[in-house]
């Protein structure tokens, strides 16, 4: 876990890594809670923006499987993101199960809510971990964590920027991008033999 101190407010940005993410996603009590902290860390999503995703958004692009994301009160429009094939399968399958059409949202609540669900996981994970550092990580932190996975996979800033809905590379650097992943530094620790 990568923290970092807001400029001008308590609290800390936060970063996690791939372990970290798994661990975070064994906590969530259901389907719904799992497919919200996905579409955060596996989409890039904003709070607002997950309450409305619907399972018509999964989109075939030439691209391949995107998840148009249509409401976006920030940039009042749509952008195109990520989305990992067995996560679009399991909306896709839901979608066929539920009795709720295809335009409801798959995740029914609140931001307050989501918010409620992250601070139960972290607590949880707080107290097994002994990491302080759990009691840091909201949502927001999850659209930072698939930033900095991306970059770490050496995919391209201005690619990322546009998956993200970020309108500047400047916005993307300053706010978004933390030290690289774990994997990436252990990657890059290799590369120097006194190490």
């Amino acid at each position: 876990m990568n923290l970092e101190d807001y400029p001008e407010d308590d609290g800390k940005k936060v970063w996690l890594s791939e372990r970290e993410v798994q661990q975070l996603l064994n906590k969530l009590d259901d389907t719904m809670q799992s497919a919200a902290v996905k579409l955060g860390v596996r989409c890039g999503l904003r709070t607002h923006e997950i309450v409305e995703v619907a399972p018509q958004h999964v989109a075939d692009t030439d691209a391949g499987t995107m998840l148009r994301v249509w409401v976006s009160a920030k940039t009042n429009h749509y952008r195109e993101t990520l989305i990992p094939p067995e996560f679009a399968t399991t909306i896709q399958t839901t979608d066929g199960v539920r009795d709720e059409p295809a335009d409801a949202p798959l995740v029914d609540v609140t931001k307050r809510t989501l918010r409620r669900w992250m601070e139960n996981a972290t607590e949880q994970l707080q107290e097994e971990t002994d990491d302080p550092g759990w009691q840091f990580v909201g949502f927001h932190d999850l659209r930072r964590t698939w930033a900095t996975q991306l970059r770490s996979a050496d995919v391209d800033a201005m690619v990322v920027c546009d998956w993200g809905g970020w309108e500047s590379l400047e916005t993307f650097l300053d706010h978004y991008r933390g030290t690289h992943t774990p994997e990436a530094q252990r990657w890059e620790r290799q590369k120097v033999d006194w190490l």
